[in-house]
């Protein structure tokens, strides 16, 4: 297959692929930097990397996909248990860190590779190691030392990631990745969103998971532009940054919602957004009253994408298409996507209220979980669509609006169906309401009773559970209306800025 990033022997040498921080690589150092990892990993079929976010885990990613291998990204922030679990599922063949991380001791069986920006190595892909002809960036940055890499030719099928789930059911799945799907899913977002090499990235995502690693990291570097990692994300360094050239942002709602709060008080921070090409938000839905006020203060409106590890990136509104709050745009080009039943049959109609689960299927999808054959063969029906888990609407023109997980935010009270995510973006335009998140419980009457969390905006004077109840059925219907209204301080969140509505209900 051709090779995941073209731009490390295609983009000018001294053009700048990676800035984390002051520390920052041009693509004629990242190649001879990525070389030198690919050179040191020998014959490995998987490799952990320690995912900080780092200059180093985007050079250890990247050596590990040039010399054919897989990378196995490891939170660092994880227990022993969960990474005692992954180092023994995944089995890689040594570990890949920074020099002065420390490494916890369910790491200690592995053989550790410290990597070195600043090392010089031959690309992988040639005899000689050289990956282009005499005027290949690489041998501008002095590379040619040190052995190559062994390199089997890696086809589209093989894994390029084993990146494991959050393990809400049970311990992490390790879903396998393969690099026909990195590729599809980076060209079909850079078709919608009409990215090229002259745009410049701004995130600061963790790099474990597929949102800062793939699209934030392997998608500038596939397109041939810049990223630009804020390493702990703020306001002010995304005006930073956004005013020093970078043209996109990528983040999750905690993001935008810092970025909504900060912008009344911060007119340079609300030039700086207005200015960006494209404000992507993903891995959980952005509240509407979040996208209002981005909009009302940049004239600019943040546009959604919907994904999950084992798919990547199904659907994305259009860089020119109708940014409309809730939606996540249309299927991108090649992936099907359907809605169903309980039962597996379609949903009738694209109305905007009938709801089923996402099925899709498509290049995009990861080839099993690793080791876990009866787990892989549940996740797809007979005919290879993949079950998401996922509950949305389809408006009448296609773009789908998702209203929450099957598991979590699909409520069954008094003979309708109904999706936690649009009850919750009602409660957030309550001027009472900070924070909101809606379960289901246990009814005799009604199945399930509706039941809001509350983070009031005045602890000391929290609008009343009648308030809101009135205040739902009158932007919804009567039958979405709260029966229970519970507050607290704040409500739980993972890395991601997404609500563990297991903590809640539990």
């Amino acid at each position: 297959m051709s090779s995941l990033f073209p731009a490390l022997t295609g983009a000018p040498g001294d053009r700048v692929a990676l800035r984390f921080g002051e520390r920052s690589l041009t693509y004629a150092e990242l190649a001879a930097a990525a070389g030198a990892v690919g050179g040191r990993i020998g014959g490995a079929r998987r490799v952990a990397v320690w995912a900080t976010p780092s200059v180093e885990t985007a050079v250890a990613v990247v050596g590990v996909l040039l010399a054919g291998a897989a990378a196995v990204p490891l939170n660092p922030k994880s227990g022993e248990k969960e990474l005692g679990h992954i180092v023994s599922d995944s089995a890689p063949g040594l570990v890949l860190a920074a020099a002065g991380d420390r490494l916890p001791g369910a790491l200690a069986g592995l053989e550790r590779v410290d990597v070195d920006p600043a090392a010089r190595g031959p690309l992988p892909g040639t005899p000689d190691g050289s990956g282009a002809g005499d005027g290949d960036p690489v041998r501008a940055a002095g590379a040619g030392g040190g052995r190559s890499a062994p390199v089997a030719e890696a086809g589209d099928e093989d894994p390029a990631l084993v990146v494991y789930t959050s393990g809400t059911t049970g311990p992490p799945k390790g879903a396998v990745l393969p690099r026909r799907a990195l590729a599809h899913t980076l060209d079909a977002l850079a078709d919608a969103w009409q990215w090229t090499g002259s745009d410049v990235l701004v995130h600061g995502l963790p790099l474990f998971h597929v949102h800062g690693l793939v699209l934030g990291v392997l998608g500038p570097l596939r397109r041939g532009g810049g990223v630009r990692h804020l390493g702990r994300f703020s306001p002010e360094g995304v005006a930073r940054e956004l005013e020093d050239g970078a043209t996109m942002l990528f983040g999750v709602p905690t993001m935008y919602h810092r970025l909504a709060e900060a912008l009344p008080g911060d007119p340079a921070l609300a030039a700086a957004l207005g200015r960006a090409r494209l404000l992507v938000s993903g891995s959980a839905a952005l509240p509407v009253h979040d996208h209002e006020r981005i909009a009302a203060a940049t004239g600019r409106r943040v546009i959604e994408r919907y994904g999950m590890t084992e798919t990547l990136m199904n659907t994305a509104v259009r860089a020119d298409g109708e940014a409309r709050p809730g939606t996540v745009g249309l299927p991108l080009p090649g992936v099907e996507l359907r809605l169903v039943e309980e039962d597996g049959s379609p949903v009738a109609a694209y109305d905007g209220e009938s709801v089923g689960e996402i099925q899709v299927r498509g290049p995009n999808l990861f080839t099993e979980y690793l080791n876990r054959p009866e787990a892989t063969a549940a996740a797809f029906t007979a005919d290879g669509w993949f079950r998401t888990g996922d509950m949305a609407v389809r408006d009448p023109d296609g773009s789908v609006r998702i209203v929450g997980r099957k598991a979590t935010d699909l409520i069954k009270s008094g003979g309708y169906k109904i999706g936690a995510g649009e009850i919750e973006n009602a409660l957030l335009e309550h001027p009472g309401v900070r924070e909101a998140a809606v379960t289901g419980e246990p009814d005799a009457d009604l199945g399930e009773r509706i039941v809001a969390w509350i983070v009031p905006a005045d602890p000391a004077d929290p609008p009343g559970a009648d308030a809101l109840a009135d205040h739902v059925a009158a932007r919804l219907a009567p039958h979405k209306r709260p029966r229970t209204v519970r507050y607290l301080d704040a409500l739980p969140r993972n890395d991601m800025g997404k609500i563990m509505k297991r903590a809640l209900t539990a």
